[in-house]
């Protein structure tokens, strides 16, 4: 199933590309346009895990004396899975994400604020939750949607400026279809996003209790993790393009007028609610 997404997000992305060029260039533009789109596929799949590391600054945790590291390590081998690499976001916001294509090229992301906040107990599910993610082989749909989002905001904010300031100058185009695509074009971004985000956010939950045994931990996680980005503290460099991909989304905090129909998350508060459910299951 994972497979097909990948396809899928990747083949969209691809017409999106072709559609874009051959409206700016004709079949000259749809060829450069296809060449790229196959060069940004390319990288997408290999390189867009490090491409989000590095927008978060994160630095490799090398140290397996330190207790995220301990804890990621522990989790792992009782889930059979390969060590994944272990990073720190040096942001004192509490929160992370799991990377990486396949389970062998792996990554857990951990905020400092994350650590410095949480218990061994709450810590624990988070990661549990992260290398659920891993384990379900969902970290690679999520990685490339991020690019993907940020790509159409891209194309988005080029046909804006070609509709205001380069239609009159090209025969053919038309600037209010240029104008409605680049309305139309984040709204697919968001869906796509919302999509492939909230049914893996409760098997990634799941996952984690089932993992280690102790559903309070992820319950009590995600109740202090909510409650901060409630009160208005956000990831720098946060973005909405990147925001699906985090255990609780960083722009909690915002109140949209849409309320939930594109919310990336499942609420939190359902989430602990699936979780009370499982008490029972695994006592």
């Amino acid at each position: 199933m994972e497979q097909i997404k990948t396809v899928f997000l990747l083949t969209f992305l691809t017409v999106i590309f072709v559609f874009i060029g051959y409206s700016f260039g004709g079949s000259s533009g749809m060829l450069i346009a296809f060449l790229l789109a196959g060069g940004m596929n390319f990288y997408a799949y290999y390189y867009s895990d490090q491409q989000v590391l590095k927008h978060y600054d994160a630095t490799p945790l090398e140290d397996s004396r330190h207790p995220v590291y301990k804890i990621t390590q522990r989790l792992t081998q009782k889930a059979g899975l390969p060590m994944p690499k272990v990073y720190l976001i040096p942001d004192h916001t509490p929160n992370a994400f799991a990377t990486g294509r396949n389970h062998e090229h792996a990554a857990v992301a951990v905020t400092m604020g994350l650590y410095e906040m949480l218990n061994e107990k709450e810590l624990e599910g988070v990661i549990a939750h992260e290398l659920s993610h891993i384990k379900h082989y969902d970290i690679l749909v999520g990685t490339i949607a991020a690019v993907f989002a940020g790509a159409i905001a891209m194309i988005a904010n080029m046909m804006q400026f070609g509709a205001m300031f380069g239609s009159n100058n090209r025969q053919g185009s038309n600037p209010i279809m240029m104008i409605a695509m680049a309305i139309l074009l984040p709204l697919a971004a968001s869906i796509i996003q919302m999509t492939v985000s909230r049914s893996r956010e409760y098997m990634a939950d799941e996952g984690a209790a089932r993992m280690t045994g102790n559903p309070a931990g992820l319950q009590s996680a995600l109740r202090k993790l909510e409650n901060y980005a409630r009160n208005g503290h956000q990831i720098h460099n946060a973005t909405e393009q990147t925001a699906h991909m985090f255990i609780i989304n960083p722009f909690s905090g915002l109140k949209s007028t849409l309320g939930g129909l594109f919310r990336t998350h499942p609420t939190t508060e359902d989430r602990i609610a699936r979780l009370e459910e499982l008490k029972n299951e695994l006592k």
